[in-house]
This record gives C-alpha cells, sequence and structure tokens, in this order.
C-alpha cells in the first residue's frame, strides 16, 4: 500500500469498486458527522463475512448501534474505570509476580506473551465477569484460541465474499470435527455469559450497561454473546500487540528507553503510587506509546466503508454510491509527506520538538473518529500506560538477540507476532 501511494499519489484504486486514500482529511470525509449526508456504512463483506451470525455493535446499523453504544459507554466512563481499577490492577500485580519469578530463575521471558495472557484475563473478567485463567495457567485458554481460529478463518471469508458461490461451496465442506469445535466454543460461550447474568446488578464492568437494558434492546443471549465477544477481541489482542511493539522499539532505541526509565523512575518512588491517575503524569511514556503506535499500529490496514446512495465527495473526489473506501495505517504513518523519517523511533516528535514541527500528527488516528470511533479508546491507553509504567519501574530489560528482528512481521488484520524474548533484572 505505501508503494503504491508513492506512486500513485493519495487515492489509489486497489479494485474495480475500491479506493484507497492517503491523506489527513480523508479521516473527517469518510468517518466524520457530515451534515446532510448519509454515513458511509460499514462494508458488510468485510464486517460481516458470514451473513448468519448475529450482530454486534461494531458492525450493526447506525440506529441500533447508537442505542448500543449508549449502554455500553458506561462502562468505558472515567468512573467506570476508577470502580475497575482494583480488578485490572490485581491483573497487572499477579502479571509483575511472574515476571519476578523469571528474575530467580534467570530465564528468558518472552514478554509478549505474557502482554496476551494479561491483556486477556482483563478484558474476559470486564466482558464476561471472569478471567480466562491465562496468567495463572501460563497459556492461552481454549477459548481464545477458538477465538483465534474463528479469526483467521474469517479472513479467507473475507476475500471469498466477492466469490459467492466458491464462499458457499467452502462452507458446505467444514469436517465435522470443525463443527464439533465451533459447537464446543459456542456452548462455552453461552455458559460464561449465564454466568455472567447470574452476577449482581451494578457491577463495574463493561457488559453491565446492554444487561440492564437488555428488554428495551430486544437482545437475544447470541447478541449479548457477539457483544461481549467483540469487546474481547476488540480490547485484548490489539492492546498486547502495541505493547509488545512498543516494548520491541523502545529497547531497540537505548535513547529512548534511558530517558523512560528516568522519566518513571524519578517521578514515582514505589509501584504503589502508579495507578490509572497517576500515569497521566509521564508524558514521555504517552509519547513513547504515540510513536509506537504510528510505526506498529495494531490494524495496520484499512477498514472499509461504503459510500452512500448519491455518492460523495472525499478529499473533493466525487466517489460514487456503492465504492468501498478505506484508510491503510501502516501505509499513511510511514509517508514522508507527513512524518520526518518516518521509518525511525522518534517519541520527541509528539512532544513538540522543533525538528518535527511540520509533521502533521493528526494523521495518527489509530482509535478512528466521527460516531463510529472506538469505544475503548481511554481504557486502552491506560491500561497500556499503567502496565508498561510498572514494568519499566520494576525491571531493567534487555532484548534478546534472537528478537532483534521481531518487528518484521506479516499481517492479516492483525499482526503475526513471534516470540518477543527479552532478559529481566530486578530494577
Amino acid at each position: 500500500m505505501l508503494k503504491m501511494h508513492k506512486q500513485y499519489g493519495d487515492i489509489v484504486r486497489i479494485a474495480p469498486d475500491e479506493l484507497a486514500f492517503s491523506h489527513p482529511d480523508a479521516w473527517q470525509d469518510i468517518m466524520g458527522h457530515q451534515k446532510g449526508q448519509a454515513e458511509f456504512s460499514k462494508a458488510t463483506w468485510f464486517y460481516r463475512p458470514v451473513e448468519d451470525q448475529p450482530p454486534h455493535v461494531v458492525n450493526e446499523s447506525r440506529e441500533q448501534h447508537g442505542r448500543l453504544r449508549r449502554q455500553m459507554a458506561h462502562g468505558f466512563s472515567e468512573k467506570a474505570m476508577r470502580e475497575q481499577e482494583p480488578m485490572i490492577r490485581a491483573y497487572v500485580d499477579m502479571l509483575l509476580d511472574r515476571l519476578h519469578d523469571f528474575c530467580k530463575s534467570r530465564k528468558t521471558v518472552i514478554l509478549s506473551d505474557w502482554y496476551n495472557y494479561t491483556t486477556f484475563d482483563i478484558i474476559g473478567d470486564l466482558a464476561f465477569g471472569e478471567p480466562f485463567g491465562c496468567l495463572q495457567g501460563s497459556n492461552l485458554d481454549g477459548w481464545i484460541k477458538g477465538i483465534f481460529d474463528a479469526g483467521r478463518l474469517g479472513i479467507i471469508l473475507q476475500a471469498l465474499s466477492f466469490y459467492p458461490l466458491v464462499k458457499r461451496t467452502l462452507l458446505s465442506m467444514v469436517p465435522a470435527s470443525m463443527k464439533e469445535a465451533h459447537e464446543k466454543h459456542k456452548k462455552l460461550t453461552e455458559e460464561k455469559m449465564i454466568r455472567r447474568m447470574e452476577k449482581e446488578e451494578g457491577r463495574p464492568d463493561l457488559i453491565e450497561g446492554l444487561l440492564r437494558k437488555r428488554e428495551e434492546l430486544n437482545l437475544s443471549i447470541d447478541e449479548l454473546i457477539a457483544n461481549a465477544e467483540i469487546l474481547i477481541i476488540g480490547g485484548s489482542e490489539t492492546t498486547a500487540s502495541l505493547l509488545s511493539g512498543a516494548t520491541y522499539l523502545i529497547l531497540t532505541n537505548p535513547a529512548a528507553y534511558k530517558k523512560l526509565k528516568e522519566e518513571v523512575r524519578t517521578v514515582f518512588q514505589s509501584p504503589e503510587e502508579i495507578n490509572l491517575i497517576s500515569v497521566n503524569k509521564l508524558p514521555y511514556m504517552l509519547a513513547c506509546l504515540d510513536e509506537a503506535m504510528r510505526m506498529y499500529p495494531p490494524i495496520a490496514n484499512g477498514l472499509p466503508r461504503m459510500c452512500p446512495e448519491g455518492g460523495a465527495k472525499v478529499l473533493g473526489e466525487y466517489v460514487p454510491a456503492n465504492t468501498y473506501v478505506s484508510v491503510h495505517q501502516w501505509a499513511l504513518y510511514r509517508r514522508e509527506e507527513y512524518f520526518k523519517d518516518p521509518n525511525s523511533y522518534h517519541p520527541e516528535r509528539f512532544l513538540g520538538d522543533p525538528s518535527f514541527a511540520d509533521d502533521r500528527r493528526e494523521v495518527l488516528q489509530p482509535f478512528h473518529i466521527g460516531p463510529r470511533n472506538c469505544l475503548g479508546r481511554n481504557l486502552a491507553y491506560s491500561e497500556m500506560r499503567l502496565i508498561l509504567a510498572l514494568i519499566i519501574f520494576n525491571f531493567d530489560i534487555e532484548i534478546a538477540d534472537e528478537a532483534r528482528d521481531w518487528i518484521n512481521q506479516r499481517n492479516y488484520l492483525m499482526w503475526e507476532k513471534g516470540p518477543l524474548k527479552v532478559h529481566l533484572t530486578k530494577a
């Protein structure tokens, strides 16, 4: 995508009915609130590759999305996050305990795995009222593996949406073992949701708002499950990926690592002082995370929308109705037109350094904009800052030689991360 934008400019036709945009104004034109113009809807082939699956907040119609979002927003509010903090901190403390054990044994740590274990346990508790036991068992729960398997299949089905006969044939040939695994996963998920529904009312989690208004929203148990699952997918793998990417980029840039350590260990005198509110005192760490999101966005490709009836203008150009449009994040963030020295890690660009005065920082929109932007932005930022600050405070970290080229990865909607191996010593 980057090569094509370099060659052909800000607008590239990447399929007969699909355009890719690479310009800061494209975000607003495609995803922002447009007065008097219909919304660019989510591309069905991408967001609902299996049509008979129950919808959720991400792929629902505009009206139902608004109703679901209003209820779910309570769980992402500042008040809710303060109430959720003891639970979040308990899982982060469990992570720190396990990492201290590695220090004693002097074993190499695959930190990328431990980020995944932590974010999955946190989001599991926030969405289903119980963790997956990843931190306790030092592995990914079978339920989570089922989600990853379904995700990989979904990517194939997305591509085959343009060949409906091939897709129907493929689905009809699904082996019995895969169908059985799917049914088992479905049953486990239903049991999780029933257990959550039996918990006390007013629990400060992400699903409470939907449960409270379930009848008013006319939600079946399958739709409740679909919304819980999309929260888990959106709030775990992406957060863990960004933490892994940020850790790699910080450790492979010694000046940044030194400056971050100095900030964290100067601002805080003990780990007890570090919490979801106090991490706001770490501007350099926030810049480190923002620069990591620019260089290693958890969702690197474009998430396609469809141009409304009557067509619309994007970057001043008329785009016909039913044309798919998208902004591919990794390619956009690596363009020299918008960022100086785009292939190098410079947290200073987000701190007003005059060397980067011409950067277009508004280009960076990893959580998107407009009425469909990511609900979990504040939770993700707070969780990432809390985890990273506590790890930097507690440990001196050195990247293992075999992980020096870790960032060279393939991407199939999400990054295919290899093991991010590090050496830890107690600070």
